[in-house]
């Protein structure tokens, strides 16, 4: 038998599934996630192991979903000093990089860049006659040499159509930095828009560090257990990236949360089409599956004031969790959130002994729902006055019922699916709903979504039709796409294209096309291999 762990690093919790091959959940874990990450992803790597007798060797994959990039870009911290070189010149310089970042996120990268002579028009020509500058190059990556930056990241104007500049570059890039020096590219990352491009690939840059960080954590973890597994990291499409994928693009693990619990609850249901309540510790986030997979965002990004373009799943947010801070106004009227005691709700919310009013307390309060724990004591709440916590109970239906309604795009009623560790927290229907599904297993639905995903890849470009036919453009976007797929961890028997747009420009005095196209396929079977031990 062959097993795969899933960990998912939330807000409030961090949780741990082993899964068989057949994708039956063996051991499942919550811990409270820690203030430094890393000790919370070994706990509950270590409280899910020492539940099971299984033999660590045959334990093949790994898959993390984690919060460390988006909190590093939050809180300033271990980023990398980066430089954004950008190939516009003779144009593109009238706005400068990274602009529109905040003036504390600039001075944590660095805030360096270099303007260069390339890059091309919308239907490929050049808008420098010559090209890269070969001397123009050599001198700013010499520079950069000097310098001490550690990571950069290359724009070109219009890489979407023409991505030979980029590439040029990173190649010079390595020749005089080093081949193991981290070069990102836009054209690999982010869609059409070159500011928003830009800063998608700079972000990217700076998080170089923090991924490496995070892997070597969790390759610590697995070998103080003999386990020689392979490790995915969950991106926020739903699916996952191998780890040399997930260092080359860290930025792609931003909002892989959600996602993980969408996916989860998708298994867990068998729903394909459903919405998806996800209720942690600090928050709400409510997702919908279309055909399996998380909707995306069709708007832009912004992650701390930076304006990125990568794609993001549409996730609507509210302030609602298990350890949401109850409050009663001088009117009567009863408050629940947005601020929550978080991870500390073991020590602080009053049904475990500390002297806060959550939500959590008043469900347990209200006797609709228990919770089988040792520190826990329903005792300590019979003082509260029965009014309030009916109030509180209502307006966490209500605001829950609201944001439903609003990710819907019909009016038709949809299954919706609770899950997380909150979960408790809505103990009857949801208006607008077709059925509440409360799923086994749905208090690790994140995890068990990071350990079942599939992996993807996906490309958004314009491509010309000049010389050649409709069907040979099409051919070679859907080779493109499946490659990717490939390169981040796919077997290549199983790639599957499960979205495909082609969107005429006709603004264009050209005869050009949009196509942005998706594909997704197993883990190479290779990962899940049994050695002989």
């Amino acid at each position: 038998m062959i097993y795969k762990i899933g960990i998912d690093v939330g807000g409030t919790n961090t949780d741990a599934v082993i899964l068989d091959e057949d994708n039956n959940v063996i051991e499942s874990k919550k811990t409270p996630t820690t203030l430094d990450v890393e000790t919370g992803i070994f706990n509950a790597l270590e409280g899910v192991l020492s539940k099971t007798d299984i033999n660590f060797h045959h334990i093949k994959s790994v898959m993390l979903g984690t919060t460390h990039a988006t909190n590093a870009i939050i809180e300033r911290k271990n980023l990398a000093k980066i430089a954004v070189l950008r190939i516009c010149l003779p144009a593109g310089q009238s706005i400068e990089p990274m602009f529109s970042w905040d003036e504390s996120l600039k001075e944590a990268v660095g805030n360096q860049y270099y303007l260069l002579h390339g890059g091309c028009e919308f239907d490929g020509r050049p808008l420098h006659q010559k090209g890269l500058i070969k001397e123009e190059c050599v001198s700013v990556l010499n520079e950069i040499k000097e310098t001490g930056i550690e990571s950069i990241a290359i724009t070109s104007i219009f890489s979407p159509v023409l991505e030979d500049y980029e590439k040029e570059l990173a190649d010079m890039a390595k020749e005089i930095l080093g081949e193991d020096f981290p070069v990102s590219l836009s054209c690999e990352i982010g869609n059409l828009g070159l500011l928003e491009r830009e800063s998608s690939a700079a972000l990217n840059a700076s998080l170089v560090k923090v991924i490496k960080k995070v892997s070597y954590g969790l390759e610590r973890s697995l070998e103080r257990y003999g386990i020689q597994a392979k490790i995915f990291f969950a991106q926020n499409d739903g699916t996952l990236m191998s780890l040399n994928y997930a260092q080359k693009y860290p930025i792609l693990t931003i909002g892989s949360g959600p996602t993980n619990s969408i996916r989860g609850a998708a298994y867990l249901s068998g729903l394909e089409d459903c919405i998806v309540c996800d209720i942690g510790g600090t928050s709400t986030d409510i997702g919908i599956l279309v055909k399996g997979f998380p909707r995306q965002s069709s708007l832009a990004v912004d992650i701390e004031s930076v304006r990125t373009n990568f794609r993001m799943p549409d996730i609507i947010s509210i302030g609602i969790g298990g350890g949401s801070i109850v409050r009663v106004k001088e009117d009567g009227e009863v408050t629940v959130g947005p601020d929550s005691v978080g991870y500390n709700i073991m020590t602080e919310s009053i049904a475990f002994g500390g002297d806060t009013l959550t939500a959590t307390d008043c469900l347990l309060a209200s006797g609709l729902v228990t919770i089988d724990s040792p520190t826990c004591d329903p005792n300590r709440l019979q003082s509260l006055n029965q009014k309030t916590v009916k109030k509180a109970i209502s307006v966490i239906t209500e605001k829950v019922s609201v944001s439903v309604d609003k990710i819907k795009t019909k009016n038709d009623p949809l299954p919706v699916v609770l899950v997380g560790g909150g979960s408790i927290l809505i103990p009857g229907d949801i208006e607008g709903a077709s059925k509440v599904i409360r799923p086994n297993y749905s208090d690790c639905a994140n995890a068990i979504g990071a350990a079942i995903a599939q992996v993807s890849g996906e490309i958004d470009k314009i491509y010309s039709f000049e010389g050649r036919t409709r069907e040979d453009v099409v051919a070679e976007a859907k080779e493109q796409v499946k490659q990717h797929t490939i390169e981040a961890g796919a077997n290549s028997d199983t790639v599957e294209i499960i979205d495909f747009e082609e969107v005429p420009i006709a603004y264009l005095p050209s005869n050009v096309i949009r196509i942005k196209a998706k594909a997704a396929g197993e883990l190479l079977k290779s990962t899940l291999e049994v050695t002989n031990v």
